[in-house]
C-alpha cells in the first residue's frame, strides 16, 4: 500500500516512519510539507493512502482534497478536534488526534486497507452501518434499521423503523454507499432495503402497509431483485 505523508511538521513524519518500519504491506512514496508540493506529488504518480495534516502554508488539507480529481484514502491527522466533524464531509477513513499512539494509528491503517480491499472482500465485509449527517450530527444508523430511503427536491430523508433523519446528502451518492446485496434503487426518488420489501408487482414494491412505485429505468434492477 503505498502512502504519502503530507504534513509541515518533520517530526510526524518521522513517527509514521517507525510505526511503518515494521509492516511489510506498507511503501513510502514521499513526503511533502504543504499541500501544493502533495498537489504536485500525487499529479505525477497516484498513492493508495493519504496522511494529511489541516492547518499548513500555502495549502491547507481541505483545500488540497478539494482540489484533487481523484482522491486516495485519507487519514486526517491533526492538533486539532475541530476540524474532525469537517472532515466526514471528505469520507476520510480515519481522524487520528495528535499525538497518536502505534495501536491508534495501525486502526487507521486497517481502516483503508479494508476500504482497498478487492471488490470480492469489500462485500463479503459489507459495513455495518451508514453515516448519515443531519443539521446537528453525524449519526452512525445500523444498516438494518434502514427501510427505504426517499430524495425530496434538495435533500434524503432516511426511513428508519422508529424515526427518520433528514439530509442534504444526493440520492445517488447514498447510493454508492450501501452494499448492493442489500438495498435495491427502484426509482428515482427511492432506494429500498431488500429485508424490508413483502412482495413484488410489475411496477411497485410493498414495504408492509406502503406501497412504492418502480421507475421504468429501475426495473432491471427489479428484475434482478426477484431472481435473488
Amino acid at each position: 500500500m503505498k502512502y504519502l505523508v503530507v504534513d509541515d511538521e518533520p517530526i510526524t513524519h518521522q513517527i509514521i516512519a517507525a510505526y511503518c518500519r515494521d509492516l511489510d504491506y506498507m511503501e513510502l512514496a514521499g513526503n511533502c510539507y504543504d499541500g501544493v508540493q502533495a498537489l504536485s506529488r500525487l499529479a505525477q504518480s497516484p498513492v493508495d493512502l493519504l496522511f494529511l495534516d489541516i492547518q499548513m502554508p500555502k495549502l491547507a488539507g481541505f483545500e488540497l482534497l478539494r482540489t484533487l480529481q481523484q482522491t486516495p484514502q485519507v487519514v486526517v491527522i491533526s492538533a486539532h478536534r475541530e476540524y474532525a466533524l469537517e472532515s466526514y464531509d471528505f469520507d476520510v477513513c480515519d481522524y487520528l488526534l495528535k499525538p497518536f499512539s502505534l495501536a491508534r494509528f495501525l486502526k487507521a491503517v486497517e481502516k483503508a486497507r479494508a476500504r482497498l480491499a478487492p471488490e470480492e472482500e469489500r462485500e463479503s465485509a459489507a459495513p455495518a452501518v451508514l453515516v448519515v449527517k443531519d443539521d446537528r450530527a453525524h449519526h452512525q444508523v445500523p444498516l438494518s434499521e434502514i427501510r427505504y430511503i426517499e430524495a425530496c427536491r434538495n435533500y434524503c430523508v432516511v426511513h428508519l423503523k422508529d424515526r427518520r433523519l433528514i439530509t442534504l446528502e444526493k440520492i445517488s451518492t447514498m447510493a454508492e454507499r450501501l452494499p448492493e446485496q442489500q438495498f435495491v434503487r427502484i426509482h428515482r426518488s427511492y432506494i429500498v432495503a431488500v429485508a424490508a420489501v413483502r412482495a413484488v408487482s410489475a411496477s411497485s414494491l410493498h414495504l408492509d402497509d406502503l406501497q412504492l412505485p418502480v421507475g421504468r429505468t429501475y426495473k432491471g434492477a427489479l428484475e434482478n431483485f426477484t431472481k435473488k
